[in-house]
């Protein structure tokens, strides 16, 4: 597979986020709580990945092997537990904003552990990006009403889990096929979220088949994938260009509050998502080059 293909993965697992906002926003309005959603999605797409993972090519691990991805489960279950905490918060177009704010929190991560200073076509990137955030969520045109200091605090901690997810999902479990990795890691996710929150709707049948089409959407495209698209082509463009390519859920969350949700989109919000756009070409011209894709593939620690 060319290098080309696996930035083409992980937008598309960015797009699969970009989805959600949009049926958690209709979830809500249908009645149901951020628990109940958020241990819907976590639940579906648990069992929707190890239903396909029994068809699948899967190899022996170890339990060390298997904590490991487990534990990298965590911070997923956590970032939609976050994230839809602050949606109940502030507006949509600010919590999108502080979650977007992972695009720097990843190269910064990447720039730690690996020790590798971002080029300047990266910092670049990174700043039409932001730019393009802000006119995207229609912040320029004055739609912030009241910034809560509560919804500010779970949109930034969702930033923060959603950017350790990127990271690990290109350096843990690099040895297993990518449906296996992608159980595992939703299994943590899961066994996350129903730590924090019983699933008691389970033992509720009206209440279970009521959130089922919401849980399966949520599932689908919040747990099935985006850890396997990730888990295919991240490590092979490292969690620094990573999060520039999934920066695609803005635009997506973007254009969806406008088709499905009826809400007005104006001129500069959409100049926005085609700054968005620029900003993850410009961020993808390093994936071509060897330099930036060797370390990751010739690092196969579990």
């Amino acid at each position: 597979m060319k290098s080309w293909h696996y930035a083409l993965l992980v937008f598309l697992g960015g797009c699969s986020f970009g989805i959600l906002s949009t049926f958690v926003k209709l979830a809500y309005a249908a009645g149901f709580t951020m628990p109940q959603v958020s241990g819907s999605q976590v639940f579906f797409g648990t069992v929707i990945i190890w239903t396909i993972a029994l068809f699948a090519k899967k190899i022996k691990i170890t339990m060390l092997q298997a904590g490991k991805i487990l534990g990298a489960g965590i911070p997923t279950g956590l970032t939609g537990v976050f994230y839809y905490q602050c949606l109940q918060t502030v507006n949509a177009s600010l919590a999108i904003i502080f979650l977007f704010q992972f695009i720097w929190i990843g190269t910064l991560i990447e720039w730690i552990v690996y020790k590798r200073k971002p080029s300047k076509l990266k910092v670049i990137s990174i700043i039409i990006l932001l730019a393009g955030s802000l006119l995207a969520a229609g912040l320029i045109s004055g739609n912030i009403q009241s910034i809560s200091g509560e919804g500010a605090m779970w949109g930034l901690l969702s930033a923060v889990t959603f950017s350790l997810f990127i990271f690990l999902s290109g350096v843990v479990g690099k040895e297993l096929p990518a449906i296996q990795k992608s159980a595992l890691l939703a299994t943590g996710s899961m066994i996350t979220v129903f730590i924090l929150f019983p699933p008691l709707f389970i033992f509720d049948p009206p209440v279970l088949f009521s959130l089922a089409p919401y849980g399966l959407l949520l599932g689908i495209f919040g747990v099935v994938l985006p850890p396997l698209l990730f888990s295919i082509g991240m490590p092979h463009v490292g969690p620094g260009l990573g999060t520039i390519l999934t920066a695609s859920e803005l635009p997506v969350a973007v254009v969806l509050s406008a088709a499905v949700l009826s809400e007005h989109v104006g001129f500069l919000q959409w100049t926005g998502v085609l700054i968005i756009l620029a900003g993850i070409m410009i961020g993808n011209k390093s994936s071509i080059q060897p330099k930036i894709i060797q370390p990751y593939e010739l690092n196969s620690q579990g």
